[in-house]
This record gives structure tokens, C-alpha cells and sequence, in this order.
């Protein structure tokens, strides 16, 4: 006969069962200790791209490439240098600070919208405290290593896009819609930045390529207001097509922007930075951007919500095709000085 207890004193527990959750928790404090549970490192990386907005940092970096590209070619020296690696870090590191900070103190209207309501902090993944220490901290590293590798003026131009984008242009989306005009600004500095890396000073060229940034955005960003219009409105955003919910408004912008990016986009041309080919190519896909833009305006006379959002997103795409197609064929058909 068996003199084991099958209970340990007084809890009723079965001593090996005892023994078992004792070593499972021994094992589970060892693999903290070791390491992140399984997976937690990818949702960490994944939090962080959301965070530093990986896709618009890329873009920054595209046009500050162009920017840097073409301000080297007229100075008649190769963009293939240490310089242009250092000017993209910096600008990087810029550019996820503000994204950063933006996403922080839009915590509360991005848990509110379907689309953004779980991005890092919005989730709680990531606290409002570590946020702004990763936000600031970028902006910081990135200021500081702009300030070594570049200028003051690329310097400057940098920490004043970061404040007209999350201190003016963020807080202003909730009050008037002059904040899409407002933030455009911030959204064209890529390629001046890169300029005046290269150049060290702001000239017409470079204007002429901030120019391009400006004007292309807004058909851009009317399409994608018009996308997401019901989840800028449970956010109290005051995008145009949430104001003005007829779209009227929204078409009319986007037509006299797209309009104006075709005598914009032919700038270069004039000023000598590139020959007829570009010309040639501006306006042809100025004239394609502009169609596009004109169907948008269907959505004024849209069946259903589904037709309305397929004309909007048609234009986003081609709004996102034509600007890297612009670009690098005004670097292909650069001019040397």
C-alpha cells in the first residue's frame, strides 16, 4: 500500500501537479529572462515601422534623393558620394521623428478612425511616454547628424518642417480645413532639402522642384479625403470632403491643382535643369494626371458608394505612379552645368 499523500497540506492540490506548475513556472521566468516571447520581436519591428511611418519616410528619402541628385549635377559633380548616404540619413531620422510625434499626439483621433486605430499608440503597443522619447529623440539624433554632414540652412529648412508638421499642421486638422494647404508645406520640403545639402544654399531650381512636391499633393490628398471621409468625420478631422460632404468642393480643388501642376512640372525646363525630353514626358503624364483627376470628378454623380470609391482610388494610384515617373526622368534628362 502506497503511504504517498496525494495532497499537499491543506489545498487539495496533487503534489506532482504542484511540482509540474512549479517547473512551468520556473520555465516561463527563464524564457523572459533569455528572450521576448515568440513573435514579440516581429510586432515590436512591425510597431515601429507603423510608428516612424516607414512608406512616407521612403518617399521623403525618393525626393530627397532627386533633390540632392540634381543640385550635385548642377554643381557638375557626381551624386554618387558619401554626402548624399549622410544628407538620407539625417533626413530619415527627421522625417520618423515628426511621423512619430504626429501619430502621438494624434493618439485619441487615430482610435477613433477604422484605418489608423491600430497603429502603435493608438493600440497601447506602445505608450504616449515612449512615443515622444523615440519622436524627439530621431528628430534630435537626426538634427545633429544633418548639422555634422550638411549645413545650417539643410539643418534649419529640416527642424522647421518638423515644427510646421506636428505643431501647426496636426493640431490645425481638427479646426479648418486650411490645414491640408498648410501641411503641404512640410510635405514638399524632400527635394529642397536635398538641394541645399548639395548646393548649400536656396536657389530657383530647387524651389522648382519644392514647387512640384506642393502642387502634386493636393489631388493626391483630396482622393485620399475622399476615401476615408466617414472615419476623418468620427474623428472630428476637418478634411474638405467632411465640411463640404457634396464633393463639389473636393473635385474643384483637385481639378485646379492638377491643372496647375502641368505649367509647374515644366519648370525645370525653363530653368535649364532639363531638355526637351522631360519636356516632353511632364507633359505628357501632367495631361494623364490631369484625366484622371477630371474622372474624379464622377464622384459627384456616383451610384453607389462603391463607384464613388473606386473613382478616388484610381486617382490615388495614378497620383502615386506619376510622381517617382516624373522624377526620375527629370534626373535621367538632367543637364549638366
Amino acid at each position: 500500500m502506497s503511504i504517498v499523500p496525494t495532497a499537499a497540506a491543506g489545498n487539495g492540490i496533487p503534489l506532482q501537479a504542484g511540482a509540474e506548475a512549479e517547473m512551468q513556472s520556473a520555465s516561463s521566468a527563464i524564457s523572459a529572462a533569455l528572450g521576448p516571447a515568440p513573435g514579440a520581436t516581429a510586432t515590436f519591428i512591425g510597431d515601429l515601422r507603423e510608428l516612424f511611418k516607414f512608406k512616407v519616410t521612403a518617399m521623403v528619402l525618393v525626393t530627397t534623393w532627386a533633390g540632392f541628385y540634381l543640385g550635385s549635377m548642377n554643381s557638375g559633380i557626381s551624386s554618387m558620394q558619401r554626402g548624399l548616404i549622410e544628407t538620407l540619413v539625417g533626413v530619415a531620422l527627421v522625417s520618423a521623428g515628426a511621423s512619430a510625434l504626429n501619430e502621438a499626439l494624434e493618439r485619441k483621433s487615430d482610435a477613433m478612425m477604422i484605418r489608423t486605430s491600430q497603429r502603435p499608440i493608438a493600440a497601447g503597443r506602445i505608450s504616449l511616454a515612449q512615443g515622444l522619447a523615440l519622436g524627439l529623440g530621431a528628430v534630435a539624433l537626426g538634427g545633429f547628424w544633418l548639422l555634422y554632414s550638411t549645413n545650417l540652412l539643410t539643418v534649419g529648412l529640416a527642424l522647421l518642417t518638423v515644427f510646421t508638421y506636428v505643431a501647426i499642421y496636426t493640431p490645425l486638422k481638427r479646426i479648418t480645413t486650411l490645414a491640408t494647404f498648410l501641411g503641404a508645406f512640410p510635405g514638399a520640403a524632400g527635394p529642397l532639402l536635398g538641394w541645399t545639402a548639395a548646393r548649400g544654399q536656396i536657389e530657383w531650381p530647387g524651389v522648382a522642384l519644392f514647387a512640384i512636391l506642393f502642387v502634386w499633393q493636393f489631388p493626391h490628398f483630396m482622393a485620399i479625403a475622399w476615401l476615408y471621409r466617414h472615419d476623418y468625420g468620427r474623428a472630428g478631422i476637418k478634411m474638405l470632403p467632411v465640411v463640404q460632404p457634396d464633393g463639389v468642393s473636393t473635385v474643384i480643388e483637385a481639378l485646379f491643382y492638377a491643372v496647375l501642376m502641368i505649367p509647374v512640372s515644366l519648370a525645370p525646363f525653363w530653368l535649364g535643369m532639363a531638355g526637351i525630353p522631360y519636356a516632353i514626358l511632364a507633359t505628357v503624364l501632367g495631361l494623364l494626371y490631369l484625366g484622371y483627376t477630371i474622372r474624379f470628378g464622377r464622384i459627384l454623380r456616383a451610384t453607389s458608394e462603391t463607384e464613388s470609391r473606386m473613382f478616388a482610388r484610381d486617382l490615388l494610384k495614378v497620383s502615386v505612379i506619376y510622381l517617382p515617373l516624373l522624377l526620375t526622368g527629370l534626373m535621367l534628362a538632367a543637364t549638366v552645368k
